[in-house]
């Protein structure tokens, strides 16, 4: 799948800037629907599954299935460089 971040970098710093406010804006709606579900009694292994699943099918709906794969198949690199590592590990 191609970067759409690089494309759009490339093209219009600008439009990376909109681009940013808008991801930053659904990360908040996100967390707010995470916050909501877990205070309802979801445990987050829940909630981190059923967003994954969403997330993976609305990929797939807008690139298709061999890009969403081969994004996906990029993610054990990128998660053993930190790339998803907010805090540190609970054991």
């Amino acid at each position: 799948m191609t970067n759409l971040l690089d494309r759009t970098r490339a093209e219009d710093p600008e439009a990376l800037l909109r681009e940013r406010e808008a991801r930053n804006a659904a990360l908040r709606h996100i967390i707010d629907a995470w916050d909501e579900a877990l205070l309802s009694g979801v445990h987050p292994e829940q909630m981190a599954s059923a967003m994954l699943y969403a997330a993976i099918t609305e990929m797939v709906g807008a690139h298709g299935e061999e890009a969403v794969a081969e994004m996906v198949a990029s993610l054990p690199e990128r998660i053993r460089r930190g790339e998803y590592t907010l805090y540190e590990q609970r054991h």
